[in-house]
């Protein structure tokens, strides 16, 4: 009888010990999704700023500002770290290739600091938002992995723990090819 109270003992600490490890990864990947999120909201506050200082260069090339303006839309209105909200920042960095290549065709545009500074702003934000992106993608294995792994497996069911989807770069292309911001 004592036995067995100590194995049950044991049992419960290690449910409980279990549990908190759950909620502890799933909080950090919520986190971590946060950064995203705040980095997202940077690069999309930027952009106006540097399609208006692109504008004024080249007003001709409507059709760039206009694809970056519903990238920009389209980004801005997914949510969470799904293939469709990745697919609509992959979009928005294609349509800012476009933007990019447009000023290339303008020598004053640039030198015009404003435009370098947003240049450099923006290739900063790019930075974060890769870091962010594998911050939360490492946290959101170490979930899956617990999920998965037994015995954790059996508690993560009875608890109804659910894996996190990963915040990857579908389009081989754009990961294969980020943004360029340098000229």
């Amino acid at each position: 009888m004592k036995y067995l109270l100590i194995v049950l003992g044991v049992v419960i600490l290690w449910v409980i010990y279990a549990f908190n490890r759950f909620v502890s990864l799933r909080n950090r990947a919520k986190e971590a999704w946060a950064d995203i999120e705040v980095q997202l909201k940077r690069r999309y506050d930027l952009i106006p700023n540097l399609v208006n200082t692109v504008k004024g260069y080249a007003t001709h090339e409507s059709a760039a500002f206009e694809n970056v303006t519903k990238a920009r839309s389209a980004a801005m209105g997914a949510s969470g770290p799904t293939g469709a909200h990745a697919q609509a920042e992959n979009m928005l960095s294609g349509a800012l290739k476009s933007l990019f290549a447009v000023a290339e065709a303008y020598p004053d545009l640039k030198a015009n600091q404003n435009f370098l500074a947003l240049q450099n702003e923006l290739s900063d934000t790019e930075n974060k938002i890769q870091a962010a992106r594998r911050f939360y993608n490492s946290n959101v294995r170490d979930l899956n992995i617990g999920i998965e792994s037994f015995p954790g497996n059996i508690v993560a069911g009875i608890f109804r723990f659910s894996k996190m989807e990963f915040f990857d770069l579908p389009d081989a292309d754009v990961a294969q090819n980020p943004v360029a911001v340098k000229f």
